[in-house]
């Protein structure tokens, strides 16, 4: 199985429109388009009873000590740790893509709607839900697609995995939210194929 994007290349940058922050020379960072990107995909095997899809950014500071420091960047050497941006499932058997802007086309204070999405598919919550959660103005449940927004002081560039799960079973068992660790541990013994593609992004002008 084989997963494509006509605006992403494996391993290169996302475009800014597919993000949730783009950068900003006055104040580092501003809002950006927020749309999904596109994705094809083939060869999926047979028994294929739906599809998920997980984006998630693997390279988030593990702690906030540093985060947003005029005078710093965030070390390298701290460990990283997963922030999801995506979890998508119950696609039908016979999608084959999902077009730009399709599931997201901005960025929408307190959250978009869940977990039902287009296509009789169903949303999980994203890491923007505990990210906002103290934030009066943000905080909600963020269901659906939410781009990169990395810290503009971090000294490396993130990666962002988009990975399409095959699955024997025509319906993910989980109910009402959910996230995407929630996701994968009920599709462990679901899974008969899995393809990926990761793109890259930054807000930190020296990295550009």
């Amino acid at each position: 199985m084989k997963l494509t994007s006509d605006s992403l290349e494996d391993g290169k940058p996302i475009p800014a429109e597919f993000a949730f922050c783009k950068t900003d020379p006055a104040k580092h960072a501003t809002l950006s388009d927020n749309r999904n990107p596109p994705f094809a995909w083939d060869d999926a095997p047979a028994g294929t009873k739906s599809f998920v899809l997980i984006c998630h950014d693997i390279d988030v500071p593990s702690k906030p000590d540093d985060l947003f420091k005029e005078d710093r960047e965030i070390p390298a050497s701290l460990p990283r740790v997963d922030f999801y941006h995506w979890v998508l499932v119950d696609i039908p058997p016979t999608q084959r893509m999902i077009g730009a802007g399709s599931y997201s086309k901005e960025v929408k204070p307190r959250g978009k709607n869940g977990p039902a999405a287009p296509n009789n598919t169903r949303h999980g919550v994203n890491s923007y839900t505990e990210w906002f959660a103290s934030d009066h103005d943000m905080n909600g449940d963020y269901f659906g697609y939410d781009g990169p927004c990395p810290p503009w002081n971090d000294s490396i560039v993130h990666r962002y995995v988009f990975t399409l799960y095959a699955l024997d079973i025509s319906r993910v068992p989980l109910e009402g939210k959910f996230t995407g660790p929630d996701v994968l541990k009920a599709i462990e013994g679901h899974v008969i194929a899995k393809a990926q593609l990761t793109g890259t992004y930054t807000l930190n002008p020296r990295l550009a």
